[in-house]
């Protein structure tokens, strides 16, 4: 073993996932199947009938944000991700500030999703045993378990979220395919959510808002750029790969929601009151044994978005680490699994605390919570590559006409971001874009220290060798 390798600071192992193991990391943060059960019914009580239509358009939206996370990938494939474009397209001081951004949302979908995946497992045991047991227990469960996964093996890890998502995505699709064939052989199909049902724009504005959040984490893939094969081809494909096939079972499995509540009063009515659109139609659709299965697939697919997030999450804040932003500490890699396992340690601290301070609260009310605050760091995340890419690609000339994409995706960001703070929303909504703010500030803060503190004592062994 190399005196680099025993102090564990060394390289994460290249060459070791392929294309589908890539694919699975972008496909589990943004886990369609808990999306589906959770937002479709929030996005009802805003756009009626039409959430199909409503995703029809963000998924080409979203095709729009994702073609700068593609180009990027073919040029600068990294662990940072969204932090190392910005870095090479708006300097250093902004990919500070995006780094810590998408830092956030990783915490954030980690620490909210492991409180959605306590809140629905628990509903699962008391549904198969009639027992109750806390939430609170399942998600610390979930997460230091998720953390060991992570630690251990990110070959592992991927190939994890992989069966689990293809599972239950399978289970939605089937529960959509029986709803689809049972309502059109009695009543019959229609196409009215496809169509604007006299909505507003300000209504199709915020249930874009909602769609567009069900599609966070596609760009999970690319902090896999120092482990996967041939990154530059296989990491833009993956991406691309996530929006269109997630943006199609969303668009496929919403019309099957809406059809299977009733296209009526009462139906939209039921649609927009479900606490979990997936289990209900489950219940009314095929029966107790299959609700119970379904349950524990939603349970399972926020596991998923837990360990995802955590994995992105690591492979960012040693990619940091790496570049001097945060303590060279963090970059350290286990000699043996080749993981980021000091940066995981540090996540699995923070998600912690959250979840032990809302345990009061239900874990899907903190998933609510928590996954909001990552949301609106996400965004804000975005909106800084499309800019990065609009400047990057355009003073290399890379792109003439096509500037008009990133253009597209920042009015989309830029649209979406203030919908979700006006008009100000009730509390404890109102302080979130505060906190996004204040964590952005203090990490910005801590890197511009530490920074200057590395710079100084360099600069007196200089001195002192002249």
């Amino acid at each position: 073993m190399s005196k680099e390798n025993s102090k564990g600071i060394n390289a994460l192992k290249k060459n070791q996932l392929n294309f589908v193991e890539v694919i699975a990391l972008s496909v589990a943060i943004i886990a369609p199947t808990f999306a589906m059960s959770m937002n479709v019914g929030l996005m009802a009580s805003t756009v009626s009938y039409s959430v199909s239509a409503v995703f029809v358009i963000s998924t080409i939206l979203m095709g729009f944000v994702a073609v700068s996370f593609i180009k990027f990938n073919e040029y600068f494939p990294s662990a940072g991700s969204v932090y190392t474009f910005t870095e090479k397209s708006l300097g250093k001081k902004a990919a500070s500030i995006s780094g810590w951004a998408l830092l956030l949302t990783y915490i954030g979908f980690s620490a909210g999703c492991s409180s959605a995946f306590g809140s629905l497992f628990s509903s699962f045991i008391k549904e198969l045993t009639g027992v109750s047991i806390s939430w609170i227990i399942f998600a610390l469960i979930c997460e230091v378990f998720i953390w060991f996964v992570s630690y251990t093996d990110v070959k592992l890890s991927t190939n994890i979220m992989l069966v689990i998502e293809a599972v239950s995505i399978l289970l939605v699709i089937l529960l959509s395919v029986v709803i689809l064939v049972k309502v059109g052989s009695t009543k019959g199909l229609s196409l009215v959510p496809f169509k604007g049902n006299g909505n507003k724009f300000s209504n199709y504005g915020t249930g874009i808002v909602y769609a567009i959040l069900c599609f966070g984490g596609f760009e999970g893939a690319s902090s896999l750029g120092e482990e996967s094969k041939n990154p530059k081809k296989s990491i833009p494909l993956a991406i691309a790969s996530t929006v269109v096939v997630t943006g199609l079972i969303f668009v496929f499995v919403s019309y099957a929601e809406v059809i299977g509540f009733g296209v009526s009063a009462s139906g939209i009515g039921a649609l927009t009151k479900s606490s979990s659109t997936i289990v209900d139609l489950s219940k009314n659709y095929i029966g107790s044994v299959f609700t119970i299965l379904i349950t524990l697939a939603i349970s399972i697919s926020a596991f998923s978005t837990a360990l995802g997030s955590m994995t992105a999450g690591s492979r960012l804040l040693y990619s940091m680490s790496k570049d001097g932003n945060v303590p060279e500490i963090f970059s350290s890699v286990h000699p043996k699994h080749h993981t980021p396992y000091v940066a995981l340690n540090i996540i699995l601290a923070i998600i912690i605390i959250p979840v032990l301070a809302l345990f009061k609260h239900d874990g899907v009310e903190v998933f609510g919570y928590i996954g909001t605050i990552g949301a609106l760091a996400l965004l804000v995340a975005y909106f800084i590559t499309s800019l990065g890419s609009l400047i990057y690609f355009g003073k290399k000339k890379i792109w003439t006409w096509q500037l008009i994409i990133p253009v597209i995706a920042l009015l989309v960001l830029a649209f979406t971001f203030y919908s979700n703070i006006y008009p100000i929303p009730a509390f404890p909504n109102n302080i979130f874009p505060y906190i996004v703010l204040a964590w952005i500030i203090v990490g910005f803060s801590i890197t511009s220290i530490y920074k200057k503190s590395s710079v100084l004592p360099a600069a007196s062994k200089e001195k002192v060798a002249n």
